[in-house]
């Protein structure tokens, strides 16, 4: 199987405010948008997309309608000290603060309006312990 586009699709009860939350903070614009979808792309980057779903739409069977729940969501970006400073600026909550991590990353943890965990990333040299655990090719530098 080739798997021609990839991306999450986020449950929610309020489609509008959490799109708005994508394109405010995180860059995205709305490719299609309508009162119970809104796919988004990175303004930046058209292989980062990222969708906003009814929770209860009919296009969702029943078993599986709902609101989005025990999901991370990871932006790896260039300067992650920067994006702390505008969100924190925001009044986006910090639920783990800007760190070091020895298994390679500078991150802090925040959430959108419906709880989804958002991890923004930038990689950095990992200690020599976690550095033995990567792939060829997959070091952060």
């Amino acid at each position: 199987m080739k798997i021609a586009s990839f991306y999450p699709v986020l449950m929610t009860a309020d489609v509008a405010a959490t799109a708005a939350f994508y394109r405010t903070h995180f860059g995205f614009v709305a490719l299609f948008e309508a009162d119970w979808y809104v796919h988004l792309q990175s303004a930046d980057d058209p292989s980062v997309n990222l969708a906003v779903l009814d929770g209860d739409h009919a296009t969702i069977p029943e078993s599986g309608r709902g609101r989005v729940g025990g999901l991370l969501l990871n932006f790896e970006v260039e300067d992650v000290d920067a994006v702390h400073a505008r969100l924190v600026a925001a009044g986006l909550p910090v639920l783990l603060s800007l760190r070091d991590e020895a298994f390679g990353q500078r991150h802090f943890i925040t959430a959108d309006p419906n709880g989804v965990l958002l991890d923004i990333i930038t990689p950095i040299a990992p200690s020599a312990e976690f550095a033995a655990q990567y792939a060829d090719g997959a070091l952060p530098t």
